[in-house]
């Protein structure tokens, strides 16, 4: 680790009888539930933090079975980020079979969510991180709680932050520059299950996915068939695959409907470093332009 002080290590022990602050700033040690939050988490930490993904690249959040390295880093952690709202729901296992002490910061909270309907019941979905205005929500309460664990270097985690803001307000701008000039009727895609609905709300782009908000679930042959009826009289033309879900049900829906594929999106997982999106940055703006080239060319 390289040292984050002007003065090195080395040339510190005469200061110490002047001094009760540490001689060396340790990098705060963090833990994330998935690669989008991780990201998040990073763009704010800076050099300041160490941040392990307990979720992989490509990775499923809902269907994530946590291994014994995953219960020792976060047993490890000095801070804990989840998204909450139903997301991670194998994380109270994992804390139990840890040992670990400190409740997890949930970022999502005042993020005003939105209800769907799934087997029968409402439930809050949770796919807040695709709208980049939700997004600065999780940054205002990633900041707060590393300049909590880290008051040293709180400036730096502010500095960030107001950055990294200013990169999402550009986002969002950027979608809207994709979208708005679209005719209503043709901003209709169908997915493989139901993640988009916050990148619906904010941009005005209908969503149709044959699985609820968790891959967990499964689609009954009537539901897949009042899909398809559904697509057919909307007119929806095109259909894209997830890159962390199994694509067959989508293209089984696709191929009766007559949807062109457009593609590949990534909804809760980013890629790794050498796909096309191993930031949420590029994550947000390859969906955009995917999701916008389909539509334009439906129109």
């Amino acid at each position: 680790m390289i040292p984050r002080r002007l003065l090195p290590c080395a040339a510190l022990p005469a200061l110490i009888a002047f001094s009760s602050a540490p001689a060396c700033a340790e990098t705060l040690k963090v833990v994330a539930s998935f690669t989008v939050l991780a990201d998040v988490v990073s763009q704010i930490g800076g050099e300041n933090v160490k941040v392990t993904s307990l979720v992989g690249p490509n990775g499923d959040p809902h269907e994530f079975e946590p291994s014994p390295a995953d219960a020792k880093h976060l047993k490890a952690a000095q801070v804990t980020f989840v998204s909450g709202e139903g997301l991670e729901g194998w994380m109270d296992r994992l804390i139990s079979a840890s040992g670990y002490k400190k409740a997890p910061v949930n970022v999502s909270e005042g993020i005003k969510t939105r209800t769907m309907e799934e087997d029968g019941r409402t439930v809050t979905d949770p796919h807040v991180w695709n709208s980049p205005v939700n997004v600065k929500v999780w940054v205002a309460s990633i900041e707060k709680a590393l300049s909590a664990a880290d008051p040293a270097d709180a400036g730096t985690f502010r500095a960030n932050a107001e950055r990294y803001t200013k990169t999402l307000d550009a986002l969002d701008a950027y979608a809207h520059s994709k979208f708005d000039t679209l005719p209503h009727d043709r901003r209709k895609v169908l997915t493989s299950h139901d993640a988009f609905g916050y990148f619906g709300r904010e941009y005005n782009v209908s969503f149709l996915a044959p699985l609820g908000m968790s891959t967990e679930t499964e689609a009954s042959a009537a539901e897949v068939a009042k899909l398809i009826e559904q697509i057919k009289a909307e007119h929806v033309k095109s259909y894209f695959f997830e890159n962390s879900n199994d694509p067959r049900l989508v293209r089984q829906v696709a191929t009766a409907t007559g949807a062109e594929p457009g593609g590949e999106l990534y909804v809760e997982s980013l890629s790794d470093q050498k796909g096309p999106a191993p930031t949420f940055e590029k994550m947000f703006r390859y969906n955009v332009d995917q999701l916008a080239a389909a539509m334009a060319k439906s129109s």
